[in-house]
């Protein structure tokens, strides 16, 4: 009779520690992805700042509402369109008319050479800045002002800066990367996408790992 062979202790134990190194491994690389993507997505706040102080000190006027970008970018005003120079940027962050200065903040700041993408519009959505995410990134000014929506509740002066569709254990993430860590405190908040009554969205619990939020931040 042929005697039946199977695994030794030692060898189930070297496969079982093999196993435990390979998973070790994929969670590590998740870790590391999820932390570049967080990068990325607070890079992005970080970035629009840095257009709109670099536009300023260039031309002494801020974009999307500078009255005279067409002078200064060296277009007609047909393509490039000035804004009112009344010192806010008017439109929602995520406008989809096209004249809106929020939206025209990207050709400004595109053609003034501070930040790459398109410049040549037909519709707003040709001007649309995304993120990693495929959210959209845009900018308004938190006004009483008539032309300029309502902004984000307890955000109630200077500008606001939005990126959306970011999922909510990178809003946590990026809260904590670029201000106090809580979502629904201080510079940066995160509100549910889709919601037209912006409120921050407090207690335990409140932004879920999976689901999709604006992650605002003001200036």
């Amino acid at each position: 009779m042929k005697k039946s062979s199977g695994f030794t202790l030692i060898e189930l134990a070297i496969v079982l520690v093999i196993i435990g190194l390979l998973l070790g491994g994929v969670l590590k690389g998740q870790e590391l992805i999820n932390s570049a993507k967080v990068k990325n997505l607070a890079a992005d706040f970080k970035n629009v700042q840095v257009y709109v102080y670099a536009y300023q000190d260039k031309y002494r006027a801020l974009p999307g509402d500078d009255g005279a970008a067409d002078t200064h970018l060296g277009l007609a005003a047909e393509v490039v369109r000035p804004g009112n120079s009344n010192g806010v940027i008017n439109g929602a962050w995520n406008s989809t008319e096209l004249n809106a200065e929020s939206v025209r903040f990207w050709q400004h700041v595109r053609l003034a050479g501070f930040a790459p993408g398109q410049t040549v519009a037909a519709a707003a959505a040709d001007l649309y800045q995304m993120n990693s995410e495929g959210g959209r990134i845009g900018i308004q000014s938190v006004s009483g002002d008539a032309g300029i929506p309502s902004a984000p509740t307890a955000m109630t002066s200077g500008n606001v800066i939005c990126s959306g569709a970011i999922q909510g254990k990178f809003a946590k993430q990026i809260d904590l990367t670029l201000d106090d860590g809580d979502t629904a405190t201080g510079s940066v908040r995160a509100y549910a996408t889709g919601v037209a009554n912006w409120a921050p969205l407090t207690g335990a619990g409140a932004i879920a790992d999976a689901q999709q939020y604006n992650v605002c931040m003001s200036f």
